[in-house]
């Protein structure tokens, strides 16, 4: 697959391509099949372009297997099947409507919202899979801020010590009783 032929109009078109697109993939692609149609070798082309020869085959292979596109349109990038949406501006809404309400409205044994919470929340009654990480910046994004639970019960007063019958701690060693 040394040379691909073009037709007239396609070289016209890349060569339109090559000499107004901003877009720098655009005008890589259309640069390799005009060498390519030129008679250049695939592996000279991928050394000018810094790209694998692979990466010459597929480009010429998606040129070829869009044929119904227009000649610009060709030179698109493919098709991702990456990383899915975020759901960043999803989630919001749907966590600000419920977020000052009592959790035991819902049918939860809680009575404040936590991340793990609001995650099981958002997958049972919206169908929304969110991770834990994704729902905490999603409280962020609004604005909201956790605080932890203080347990003021535990601590011991500052007087405890009287209250037992001991003195104030002020001096251990210096208290008892004189011979």
């Amino acid at each position: 697959m040394t040379r691909i032929p073009l037709s007239r109009e396609e070289r016209e078109v890349l060569e339109t391509v090559v000499a107004h697109t901003k877009d720098a993939r655009r005008l890589r692609r259309a640069q390799a099949l005009l060498w390519l149609d030129a008679g250049e070798r695939v592996s000279s082309v991928a050394e000018r372009l810094r790209v694998g020869r692979r990466t010459i085959y597929r480009w010429t292979t998606r040129f070829r297997g869009r044929s119904a596109l227009d000649c610009g349109a060709r030179l698109a990038d493919g098709v991702r099947t990456g990383r899915p949406r975020t759901v960043q501006g999803v989630i919001e809404p749907l966590i600000d409507a419920i977020i000052d309400r009592d959790p035991r409205e819902f049918g939860y044994r809680f009575t404040v919202w936590t991340a793990s919470l609001l995650r099981q929340y958002l997958q049972e009654v919206h169908q929304v899979i969110v991770s834990r990480k994704s729902v905490s910046l999603a409280l962020a994004r609004l604005g909201l801020r956790w605080k932890r639970a203080r347990y003021d019960l535990v601590r011991r007063a500052a007087t405890w010590r009287q209250a037992k019958g001991g003195s104030s701690g002020a001096s251990r060693s210096g208290s008892g009783r004189s011979s």
